[in-house]
């Protein structure tokens, strides 16, 4: 068993398709697909690849840590009671425990995410 995993961003295999739930769509028709890529052996800390078309709904983080690097696309995250940030290709950031604020994808957004849950 090896202790390295390598993924290609054109080679993913099958990806899990789905929509926000109904109570967090806010507009458009967003649709997301994800592949996950590794988790360790507790299931704590996962992995993988997410990706949003256009559209605007409410993220909820709950207990869950995330980073997030954008590999593709623009979108802009704005947490409840601050301003929107716009993210685009090469941007990361940190949504911690207890995030909660709106999602607006602006052109198809493709990222890599860790979580911590």
């Amino acid at each position: 068993m090896s202790n390295l995993t390598f993924f290609k961003f054109d080679d993913l295999g099958p990806s899990r398709d789905r929509a926000p739930l109904p109570e967090r769509l806010m507009e458009g028709n967003p649709q997301f697909r994800s592949w996950e890529v590794e988790r360790s052996s507790d299931d704590k800390v996962l992995t993988g690849i997410w990706e949003t078309t256009p559209g605007t709904f409410r993220s909820i983080k709950g207990g869950t840590w995330e980073f997030c690097y954008i590999l593709s696309g623009v979108s802009e995250v704005t947490e409840d009671g601050k301003p929107p940030v716009r993210i685009q290709a090469g941007d990361s950031f940190v949504m911690k425990p207890d995030f909660t604020g709106v999602w607006r994808c602006i052109e198809t957004t493709r990222k890599i995410w860790v979580v911590y849950e």
